[in-house]
């Protein structure tokens, strides 16, 4: 979930009343938000980079906000007035207004651009008038719809210039990087592209997103119709079109991975910031050329119709009300809305792009209704409420392995090829591992399939703790299964680790007793162990623990090896079981 930051003063003079703490509060959580944190810019420094940071930053009161995260119109001090004075019935939604497309101001996109980002979408906003306020807000909403719906500039990245500097008609293309050459955005002379990765390779905010295009062979620019570079989307941008406070015309443009998102990002901008423009709410659109000479007409701004069933929407919610009270309902949720007999057509702005289903108009109706104002009421269906038997059966071992003298650890689920593999003597293409398609670190490759690796980590992380450490973790993992629908199943696992001085076999042996013993299952009788090899386990000090005929687990020491891929220098043994057979 998103959060914003807002001066607590400029957001009172653009509601036009002050609140106390609490006021505003009760506010926030009537419209769905909450008032996460009132603090200053300077305890925000202090707290992040240490008393030093504070010197000289301004004390002004910030109300840190959360705002749902399909709520894009909300992540802006504009969107978040507009809301809330809609809301409050002390103004009407605005009416967004395109205004024709003018030649001069077209975008065409080049054949090349298909080998990186090929999408692109653009608009201009003219006759704007920024202040410091709005001109930072117009940053911080690029910023914060670029780590949301943009995904860290992988799905879209947003580029703004002052219209006056450049001249249409505008081009984007994809270039080997040697062929890119610019003045980047407050930067003192030109450079190459390679010459601006290796720049920006040590800064603090740019140089995540340079993975993004680093190993292209071409990267994306934009110039204009006398060859300016405005954007080497989706790093920086050029800074002869930088945008000030003096600037009047804004050209927007926005190159994508996915389309959709694109129109929803630009969608967006221009809706929250064109209520600066010398006419209110118009936005002037740009036609944008495919490779194939096709044109789109951006923005859109399309209004569509919803219709939804008065009877559902109270069933839903759990309320009883007619159709007008529903109508107003909707239209404090910036939904303009008419009756239709046992009806509703509501009418959807641009900015609400979150409204995908009904279920969405039921949402915002009872949010506007006020959820402490839905009337309580006994549950229809008889029902006894228990604890799930695996769930009651965990808590019962953790309670025993606590009494045993082991200490819990909560690992991640996520974990290396390397750690379920290579480590423990596997190959990984024998391990019936779940991939993640696109994972962001090497850290966090697969879906763990032993609880072991975890706990070797976390002994690692932790030798500097007294002798012996003794370690056990309850939870699932996750394993292949083709017979499943989903092709993987959970799988509930115990896991005990012991390291000290020696090896221990005989203590996780006692740990594995008396855990089984407080199930009731005596050894030999119901349960034994079967030696076995594994390239885990130090040979001939292995053994899989066997219950009633099914093999549950392995118990034994652990090989030297393991222990020096996971930097241990003490001997360790461990024991892993499926809890799962004993219900």
């Amino acid at each position: 979930m998103p959060t914003i930051s807002v001066k607590r003063d400029v957001l009172f003079a653009a509601l036009g009343k002050s609140y106390t703490d609490e006021e505003f509060q009760d506010v926030c959580f009537e419209f769905g938000l909450e008032l996460d944190e009132v603090t200053t810019e300077k305890q925000m420094l202090i707290k992040e980079q240490g008393d030093q940071a504070g010197a000289g930053v301004s004390e002004e009161v910030l109300y840190r906000i959360d705002i749902p995260a399909n709520r894009y119109d909300l992540l802006c001090l504009e969107g978040l007035v507009n809301g809330i004075l809609v809301f409050q019935g002390k103004k009407s939604p605005p009416i967004f207004k395109l205004k024709k497309y003018e030649d001069c101001y077209s975008l065409h996109l080049t054949p090349a651009t298909a080998q990186i980002r090929p999408y692109a979408v653009a608009a201009v906003l003219k006759g704007i008038s920024f202040t410091k306020t709005s001109y930072d807000s117009f940053i911080e909403l690029q910023d914060k719809l670029h780590q949301n719906i943009c995904r860290k500039r992988t799905l879209v990245a947003i580029g703004t210039h002052d219209l006056d500097t450049i001249q249409g008609p505008f081009v984007y293309d994809a270039l080997p990087p040697n062929d890119i050459k610019f003045k980047a955005l407050n930067q003192t002379k030109e450079m190459t592209a390679p010459e601006l990765m290796e720049l920006y390779s040590t800064h603090a905010q740019l140089k995540q997103y340079l993975n993004i295009i680093r190993d292209s062979p071409v990267y994306p620019v934009i110039k204009d119709k006398n060859g300016v570079v405005l954007s080497m989307p989706p790093i920086i941008n050029g800074d002869h079109s930088k945008i000030t406070l003096n600037t009047k015309n804004v050209f927007i443009e926005c190159t994508a991975t996915d389309l959709t998102k694109a129109i929803v990002v630009l969608d967006t901008i221009v809706c929250m910031f064109s209520e600066y423009c010398s006419n209110k709410y118009e936005i002037q659109q740009c036609k944008v050329f495919s490779p194939d000479g096709t044109y789109e007409l951006y923005p859109q701004l399309e209004y569509r119709d919803e219709v939804i069933s008065v009877e559902k929407a109270n069933k839903y919610i759990g309320i009883s009300e007619s159709s007008e009270v529903l109508s107003s309902l909707l239209s404090r949720m910036c939904l303009s809305s008419r009756p239709c007999g046992d009806r509703l057509t509501v009418r959807v702005p641009p900015t609400r792009h979150d409204v995908i289903h009904a279920c969405d108009l039921y949402e915002d109706i009872a949010i506007a209704y006020g959820y402490n104002n839905i009337p309580r009421r006994p549950s229809r269906v008889v029902s006894c409420g228990a604890q799930e038997p695996l769930s009651k059966l965990t808590e019962q071992l953790r309670h025993a392995c606590a009494c045993a003298g082991y200490t819990e650890a909560l690992t991640f689920t996520l974990c290396s090829r390397e750690d379920v593999s290579t480590k423990l003597g596997y190959k990984i293409e024998d391990i019936p591992a779940v991939h993640i398609s696109n994972p962001k670190t090497l850290e966090f490759q697969v879906v763990r399939t032993l609880l072991l690796p975890g706990l070797l980590k976390t002994l690692a992380a932790n030798k500097k703790m007294p002798l012996p450490l003794k370690l056990f973790e309850i939870s699932d993992v996750v394993i292949k299964d083709e017979k499943e629908e989903t092709g993987a199943r959970n799988e509930r696992r115990l896991c005990g680790v012991y390291c000290g001085k020696a090896g221990g076999f005989q203590f996780v042996h006692g740990f594995l007793d008396r855990l089984l013993s407080s199930l009731r299952v005596a050894h030999k009788e119901d349960y034994y162990l079967k030696p076995c090899q594994d390239p885990t386990y130090f040979p001939g000090r292995c053994a899989e623990v066997v219950l009633k005929g099914q093999v549950i687990g392995k118990i034994g020491v652990i090989h030297p090896n393991v222990l020096t891929a996971f930097e241990l220098t003490n001997p360790c043994s461990a024991v892993e079981i499926n809890i799962e057979p004993f219900l």
